[in-house]
């Protein structure tokens, strides 16, 4: 079977533009790019995405360093209440590129 491989960023920007239906400008705040580099990774995996549905592929996901967030401390809510960011369930369950090197 052919294989279609999406990156784990490419996953993320359709977890959080998509599934979540985040703003891209939010979507690409949480994953620490710029609104224009989240809008070409969305556009490479829509494409992808496509590919392999249409086509009858399989989609893989695959990708560098990341790191996997399950909980945000107390301190970083406080940050966030300070800067108009949001409540306590926000930040729950994303992924966030790895240290560049790692």
């Amino acid at each position: 079977m052919e294989e279609v491989t999406l990156t784990v960023d490419e996953f993320e920007a359709i977890r959080l533009a998509d599934l979540e239906g985040l703003y891209q400008a939010d979507a690409a705040e949480k994953m620490n790019i710029s609104r224009q580099t989240l809008g070409r990774i969305l556009e490479s995996a829509h494409k992808k995405i496509a590919d392999a549905l249409v086509h009858g592929k399989a989609l893989l996901i695959k990708g560098g360093p990341i790191q996997i967030v399950t909980e945000v401390s107390e301190d970083a809510q406080a940050h966030r209440f300070r800067h108009g960011r949001g409540g306590a369930g926000r930040g729950s369950g994303r992924c966030r590129r790895g240290p560049r090197g790692a």
